[in-house]
């Protein structure tokens, strides 16, 4: 049905006016970032970092503060081991643009989590988005949006692998830096479509290297199974690391694996 759009939509390997290359002249930018929805999500967040770890990945954990506690301890652990923290909404109900009167009520406790976290980035659960609201957050970047992705409640695609900067309608509003991902999630290949290998994902990042892009990968631990099984809405985690095994051998060298909030730095540099 969407086979001219997804898993690769050809319009979006387009590159920016001012594009010259990615840092120490590497082929493609690498950003691996995890969305922890639920409690049982973020009881394997160590485990998912210390995965990341082993297999020289840096990458960012962003959690919903009012869906579970979210320990002081674990997110040192997380920022002491060079990873990144950001906020994902407030809860987890898809609400948060339902309504100018519900966005305007979350969006100042959102700005006090971002400031007591530390955090500089914003990922709206299941990507409902208004990019013209979040203007109102304290963020150099959000990443709520995806080159395509028909699979998602607001299914239109911003068409490119590259990040690209929201401007304010006014002078009084701060502008940010759009960085949307652009390999399928997990829920979408293993839960939804109830995919066995990995072989989607290799497609796109293939198409993603070739062209020179951001192969922005977001995963869920809610959704991985430690046990290596496959169970009701998980999938086994081997599934995860022999993608990134296939990134680390075929890719030696060839990619920047940065964290998002380096990349807005980054793009904010070169526009």
């Amino acid at each position: 049905m969407h086979k001219e759009t997804w898993p690769i939509n050809k319009k979006a390997n387009k590159k920016p006016d001012n594009w010259q290359n990615w840092p120490k002249n590497k082929q493609f930018a690498l950003l691996i970032t995890h969305d922890v929805e639920t409690i049982d999500g973020y009881n394997k967040v160590k485990q998912l970092a210390e995965l990341d770890k082993k297999y020289g990945f840096c990458s960012s954990f962003n959690f919903v503060p009012e869906q579970y506690n979210v320990e002081k301890e674990l997110l040192d652990f997380l920022v002491k081991n060079g990873f990144e923290i950001g906020v994902h909404g407030l809860n987890h109900d898809g609400k948060l643009f339902s309504s100018k009167k519900i966005f305007n009520e979350r969006y100042p406790k959102i700005n006090n989590y971002l400031k007591k976290w530390n955090s500089v980035g914003f990922y709206s659960p299941a990507t409902i988005h208004n990019l013209d609201w979040l203007h109102n957050l304290n963020i150099e970047y959000d990443s709520s949006t995806f080159d395509t992705d028909p699979f998602e409640p607001q299914p239109k695609g911003t068409e490119t692998i590259f990040p690209f900067w929201v401007s304010g309608v006014n002078n009084k509003q701060k502008g940010y830096i759009e960085i949307p991902y652009t390999l399928p999630q997990d829920f979408t290949l293993f839960v939804i479509l109830q995919k066995k290998n990995i072989k989607i994902w290799k497609e796109k990042l293939d198409w993603v290297v070739e062209n020179k892009g951001v192969a922005h990968f977001r995963t869920h631990p809610d959704y991985m199974n430690f046990n290596n099984e496959y169970k009701r809405c998980e999938y086994p985690v081997d599934i995860y690391v022999e993608f990134l095994e296939y990134i680390k051998t075929k890719y030696k060298n060839m990619y920047w694996n940065v964290l998002p909030k380096n990349m807005s730095k980054f793009w904010k540099s070169i526009n």
